[in-house]
């Protein structure tokens, strides 16, 4: 299974383009933190990624992100091979997001903590459905004090 999962901010501002079909695609950088510190430096260590944003999610992540943003990328990681123009051989490694969740402010003012898939089905203004309240007594449950659990 090859899924990732990654929460850091924008090394840059997102580049748009398309693919000669029209396919949208948006790229940017993000920095993720280590979740430990250097020893001798006290900093925690960093690690660069590039992430490609396919479609409507690539539109959507052109539109209302820019370089410090915060984001959460779930995705898969993609490495190609490729011979550069010298000759040399080379090695590029991307994250192919499935989904962008924005979790820095808006810089319009306002939180902007929107979730935004790369299925067609998820769109950005839709309000959030929630579930019907649940009644332990109406499914035959037994209501259970915590002070009585063992753990």
């Amino acid at each position: 299974m090859n899924k990732v999962f990654m929460i850091g901010n924008l090394t840059r501002d997102p580049e748009m383009r398309s693919t000669q079909s029209g396919t949208p695609v948006c790229t940017f950088g993000i920095a993720v933190n280590r979740r430990f510190k250097n020893q001798q430096t006290g900093q925690f260590e960093v690690d660069f990624f590039n992430v490609v944003a396919w479609r409507q999610l690539a539109e959507l992540c052109s539109r209302y992100l820019a370089k410090g943003r915060k984001v959460a990328v779930t995705g898969s990681i993609q490495i190609r091979n490729y011979e550069a123009q010298d000759g040399s051989k080379r090695t590029s490694v991307e994250i192919q997001a499935d989904e962008v969740e924005f979790l820095s402010a808006n810089p319009n003012g306002g939180a902007s903590n929107g979730e935004y898939r790369s299925a067609p089905t998820a769109a950005p203004s839709a309000p959030r459905a929630q579930a019907p309240a649940f009644s332990p007594a109406d499914s035959g449950f037994t209501q259970v004090d915590d002070d009585e659990l063992p753990f």
